[in-house]
């Protein structure tokens, strides 16, 4: 019985090889033959790559960038020559086909934003295409509502305010066209209470739209309803900050609230609602009216477009210019500015975005290009592209001082992070300022900065705790030697006991 089981199991195994040799052997058939083929018939082309999605901007191809030609600026009356009433503004172009824009629908006009590239002028740079698509969802019954940011208190900035008071009617067409893309009937410009006569070129020319049926019931005879209201602040810098700025139109204290929720879904009065900045909101009907691809042509990838630069400080000629997007930060000041003041040797640092932005030295300023990009990687920020020079005359540890000063006095006191320790980083700089302080309080200063960012409830804590980071990071030697004069001044004991008394 077992050698018959055995046959029975060899030849099992016999006829299990056997197939595993005739299937190998037909398989090499195949592939061999399948050589021949490729080898006498070309190979098959691969497929297309699919086209990008719309709201993709073209890959940029230049490798320099500016200076900006006349034909290409937005702002055309910024210096306020002529006239900024709706005779003027029509004479320059703005209003110009805004029905066929609006008609054209809200997924065209944000694609075209998409397209364009273009970045909050905020100081935040988000992309602002993708902002207003947060709310291109179906309707729920709320209204929706288009906040334009025009509490412009960054100190250095001073660009909004021309566009108010120089081209009012950019921003009013603007808000019309953004309001269209958000399905928003409503607008609500808050702006700067110190901004009087801003203010009251702004109303004189709403009241000019009303009158011409550009704006309100039927605007611009479109069929799209939309109204604009102008909300005065009482100049608190934390209002700028977008959910501050909606608790201050509501008549509340102006203080951030805590996110989620978004104001895209939970904003003004409780309705979907977008913030956003008055230079954001002016350029929109030029990129709808040249097209998105036009405006994206400027800048480097991810930092498209045109931007206003003030330039203030220690410089021949203080102004306010439009210039293409990544030019060098040199060329921008010696181009429009005259240059700085004693020449260029004379530099010692430059605030390129504001006050809130971290100080950069003049080996950094030679080559950096003022785009998002070309500062992030120098450790600094555009921010609102506000740029602040400061030559070899400069006591930079009093410059920052000061900047802490103003972020202790405007802080809305909410979280403690801020409330805390913004005073604390301000008493601790108000004595390097004179030296009367140890080299050990440098790393603690920049440590008490740190537990600030990112811990507060809004960016203030971050735009309070940057201006002594970048004091520390690129002036360190400057501090130490302050401090080293200040004690060789003083015999040792009364060194140790004013700097115990200064921690007081």
């Amino acid at each position: 019985m077992f050698h018959i089981n055995n046959i029975i199991f060899q030849r099992r195994f016999l006829h299990k090889r056997i197939s595993e040799v005739l299937c190998i052997g037909i398989r090499f058939c195949n592939a061999k033959s399948t050589n021949k083929n490729n080898k006498s018939s070309p190979p098959e082309k691969s497929p297309p790559p699919p086209p990008p999605p719309p709201g993709t901007p073209p890959p940029q191809t230049k490798t320099k960038f500016g200076p900006l030609s006349d034909a290409d600026r937005i702002f055309t009356n910024l210096y306020g020559r002529h006239d900024w009433t709706l005779r003027g503004a029509l004479e320059r172009g703005d209003w110009y086909r805004t029905k066929e824009i609006l008609c054209k629908g809200r997924e065209w006009i944000v694609n075209e934003i998409k397209t364009s590239g273009l970045r909050g002028r905020g100081g935040a740079g988000f992309p602002s295409g993708l902002k207003w698509s947060f709310m291109s969802g179906p309707a729920d019954g709320r209204p929706r509502f288009l906040v334009v940011n025009a509490d412009e208190g960054e100190p250095g900035t001073c660009k909004d305010r021309d566009i108010l008071r120089h081209d009012p009617h950019k921003l009013i067409e603007g808000c019309l066209i953004a309001g269209r893309a958000l399905a928003a009937q409503t607008a609500f410009i808050y702006i700067r209470g110190e901004f009087y006569n801003e203010a009251c070129n702004l109303q004189y020319a709403l009241a000019e739209a009303y009158k011409c049926g550009l704006i309100g019931r039927n605007a611009c005879e479109s069929g799209f309803d939309f109204d604009i209201v102008i909300q005065r602040g009482a100049g608190a810098y934390i209002c700028g900050e977008e959910t501050a700025l909606i608790e201050s139109i509501e008549g509340k204290q102006g203080k951030p609230r805590l996110k989620p929720p978004f104001p895209a879904d939970v904003g003004l009065f409780g309705c979907p609602s977008m913030v956003t900045n008055v230079e954001t909101v002016a350029v929109s009907p030029t990129i709808c009216r040249r097209g998105g691809k036009w405006f994206a042509s400027f800048g480097r990838t991810r930092n498209s477009g045109t931007k206003l630069f003030n330039i203030s400080g220690h410089v021949n000629r203080p102004c306010t210019v439009e210039e293409e997007m990544s030019m060098p930060l040199r060329e921008i000041i010696e181009r429009h500015a005259g240059g700085v003041r004693g020449g260029w040797d004379n530099l010692l640092a430059i605030i390129p975005g504001g006050s809130s932005t971290p100080v950069i030295p003049k080996k950094v300023c030679d080559d950096v290009l003022m785009d998002y990009d070309g500062l992030m990687a120098v450790q600094t920020s555009l921010g609102t592209a506000a740029i602040i020079v400061m030559d070899k005359s400069t006591d930079i540890i009093k410059a920052i001082a000061r900047l802490s000063q103003f972020y202790r006095h405007e802080s809305c006191g909410q979280c403690t992070p801020c409330r805390e320790g913004v005073p604390w980083m301000s008493k601790i700089i108000n004595r390097f300022v004179t030296g009367n302080a140890e080299p050990a309080e440098i790393d603690m200063l920049y440590e008490i900065s740190k537990q600030i960012e990112g811990h507060t409830i809004c960016a203030f804590g971050d735009g309070a705790a940057w201006p002594p980071q970048g004091l520390i990071r690129n002036f360190r030697p400057e501090i130490e030697k302050r401090m080293k004069l200040y004690a060789d001044k003083l015999p040792k004991k009364e060194t140790v006991r004013l700097c115990n008394q200064g921690r007081k």
